[in-house]
């Protein structure tokens, strides 16, 4: 009952800082308004969250595996809610570009940590429910987060959003303190060395190696569709902008249920059966998507309900083998290194997308379906490289 807790609170922390990730792009044209800044400037606000994110995940390589995982997380977390909830009182675009950064540099590890700490507390053969249930946090902050804090800041100002964030930020740091236990890493004692090094250990494991190159072309594959998703629904499919607020709202609202419920199916037929069935099953609304025509509403939700639901699920299974390539005594700053090169994978996603994805005479996208078939591929390199990967000793 208590991991069950821990699994939730978890879920809380995933939904907070993914909500906080994600708020800042329908909002875009309120904050070039407010602060009188361009497009370009605009972008800028999103991406310095990952370039910060990327680089603290870096640093986490080598400070990951040596400390208690309850204490890092409630550094990490706490810092995370107060610079989240001190964007709502910013006055102008330098202010908030830097504390985006600063947040960044909090929130970036955070995925990676919670992912530890299911490793270390869940056995391999029980890990995939935990992780589904861990992932619907990221599903229900595009399902429920997004809509609700674009509410708030319909009704009361774009700084309202950041409060709540911050606000329930701290409230479950509350609960990091009342119901985690102490989780120690195992990891070596004594002074750093070559031999010891996390990041030289790493690179040294082939079969690490392997579960990051999974890693990347797993989530490579997976957001090259995602940035031209609403404008490709939009231009190419006739949907308009309330149209588009009910494709996160029931895609995103199945997840929060498909995820758990997938993560269990796959603890029970095994990671390496479920990642071919949910794999191949996936690619069915990704050709569909990005093949659309103009469609009624509800063939259009039936298509994107469908890539929500089943894109996530395809990432429970080689989630698990992944985490399970890392012995314990890296398995911090396999995760940090991880999360950091996923950082880069999603930066690298959307500019190939836009390299490929062309504006026609008409107005309309083309070469989408292109994208389509890219994801196809690259998450086939994944899988084939998922069924080489190999269980360490630990898990």
């Amino acid at each position: 009952m208590k991991h069950k807790l821990i699994l939730f609170t978890l879920a809380g922390v995933n939904f907070t800082h993914i909500m906080f990730t994600m708020i800042l792009m329908p909002l875009g044209d309120l904050f070039m308004t407010e602060f009188e800044i361009s497009a370009l400037q605009f972008t800028n606000l999103v991406s310095v969250y990952a370039f910060s994110a990327f680089l603290s995940g870096f640093v986490g390589i080598f400070l990951m595996d040596l400390f208690d995982r309850k204490h890092t997380l409630l550094f990490l977390y706490t810092g995370f809610g107060i610079t989240a909830f001190a964007c709502g009182l910013v006055q102008n675009y330098e202010q908030l570009l830097a504390l985006r950064f600063v947040s960044g540099a909090f929130g970036g590890v955070i995925g990676a940590l919670a992912l530890s700490i299911v490793s270390d507390l869940f056995s391999y053969r029980e890990r995939s429910g935990a992780l589904g249930i861990i992932m619907a946090g990221f599903s229900a902050a595009a399902a429920l987060g997004v809509p609700f804090g674009l509410i708030l800041a319909d009704w009361y100002g774009w700084r309202v959003p950041f409060f709540f964030i911050g606000g329930l930020g701290l409230l479950l740091t509350a609960f990091i303190v009342l119901t985690f236990p102490t989780i120690k890493p195992q990891t070596e004692t004594g002074k750093m060395t070559l031999r010891n090094n996390p990041l030289v250990k790493i690179v040294a494991d082939k079969n690490q190696v392997m579960a990051l190159t999974v890693a990347f072309f797993l989530i490579l594959g997976h957001f090259i569709i995602i940035p031209f998703v609403a404008p490709y629904m939009m231009r190419n499919a006739g949907f308009d902008m309330q149209q588009i607020s009910w494709i996160y709202l029931v895609g995103g609202g199945l997840t929060v249920f498909s995820t758990p419920a997938i993560g269990k199916l796959t603890d029970r037929i095994g990671p390496g059966r479920a990642i071919w069935l949910f794999m191949c099953l996936s690619f069915i609304p990704v050709v569909l998507l990005t093949n659309l025509w103009e469609v009624g509403l509800f063939f259009g939700l039936l298509v994107t309900s469908g890539f929500f639901v089943l894109g996530s699920g395809r990432m429970i299974a080689p989630q698990t083998m992944i985490t399970a390539s890392a012995p314990t005594d890296t398995r911090g700053g396999f995760m940090s290194l991880k999360s950091s090169l996923q950082q880069l994978s999603i930066a690298l996603s959307s500019f190939i997308a836009g390299m490929i994805v062309q504006i026609s005479e008409d107005g309309t996208f083309v070469n989408y379906d292109i994208v389509g078939y890219l994801s196809i591929v690259l998450c086939l390199i994944a899988v084939y490289l998922t069924m080489r990967l190999k269980v360490a000793a630990g898990n």
